[in-house]
């Protein structure tokens, strides 16, 4: 929710849990660094199947 990728579906299939329990790390060219950038997400507290952006990194 929120953030460059809201609204855009990513397949995580076949990751495994401990690679996105803790929050995701994607690369994107539509956020605040532009190309090779990346947009940070984590799960919900109390609903891991929802994710909140938490900013972008170069």
């Amino acid at each position: 929710m929120g953030g460059p990728l809201d609204g855009l579906l990513l397949d995580i299939t076949g990751w495994r849990p401990g690679e996105i329990d803790d929050g995701v790390s994607l690369l994107t060219e539509l956020g605040q660094f532009g190309p090779g950038g990346r947009a940070l997400y984590d799960p919900r507290p109390g609903n891991s199947a929802r994710w909140d952006w938490s900013g972008d990194s170069p």
